[in-house]
């Protein structure tokens, strides 16, 4: 079998550490999605290279291509949910662990603008099984969600909405601040994270007006 040059002998795992070849799979997938920055250009002949291992090992760990890309999808969105809830961790005050939250996610996607692509920028693929549906059933937005009702307990977003549809809201915005500077390079200037932290700002400063018994007086109050 013809090797690439990022193909590299593997040692073997002792029989029961399975996992850990797993592990490397996951591994090797992300890092030809980096690199290639295309789902249709990486195959489970490459992973295996890159590996170094069998195809049919790939096999066993994954039953198609589309389960090991769902798989990394799966891993993206778990370290994404680590990152945000180490940043919000200790934050007092709602509003402000929701920034910090919403910042991490900007970091995240600014910092592997290939994984974001992928797993947020591109149109369903054939064999998908990564869903939309899957995306607002998982943990990183049931945590979202849980940072919105925080807000909403404290009086900052308004009670009578769904936080649901306010976090989809918040997430809309952050992902079209994060997916423009992507596709458009430069576009935010020199500190695209000021940027996309500019945009996670007023759009929380704009929910929190909603709150605002007084933006439903048209005398403000007075």
């Amino acid at each position: 079998m013809t090797t690439t040059a990022a193909a590299r002998p593997r040692r073997r795992y002792p029989r029961g550490e399975g996992e850990r070849l797993r592990a490397d799979i996951l591994v090797a997938a992300k890092d030809l999605l980096a690199s290639t920055g295309d789902v249709d250009s990486v195959s489970i002949r490459l992973v295996a290279e890159r590996v170094g291992v069998s195809t049919p090992s790939i096999y066993h760990h994954f039953a198609d291509k589309a389960a090991l890309i769902t798989a990394v999808c799966e891993d993206v969105f778990a370290e994404l949910d680590r990152l945000m809830q180490a940043a919000a961790g200790g934050v007092d005050d709602p509003h402000e662990a929701l920034r910090e939250r919403g910042l991490a996610y900007c970091r995240f996607a600014l910092e592997n603008p290939e994984h974001y692509r992928i797993v947020m920028m591109s149109l369903p693929h054939e064999g998908e099984v990564f869903t939309a549906h899957d995306l607002v059933a998982g943990q990183t937005f049931a945590h979202l969600v849980s940072g919105v009702e925080a807000c909403q307990s404290a009086g900052i977003f308004p009670a009578n909405e769904d936080p649901a549809r306010i976090a989809m809201a918040l997430w809309a915005c952050v992902h079209g601040a994060v997916s423009l500077v992507i596709t458009k390079p430069g576009i935010a200037g020199d500190d695209p994270l000021a940027f996309c932290a500019m945009v996670l700002e007023a759009t929380g400063a704009g929910m929190a007006v909603l709150a605002d018994p007084a933006v439903d007086d048209p005398a403000g109050g007075h």
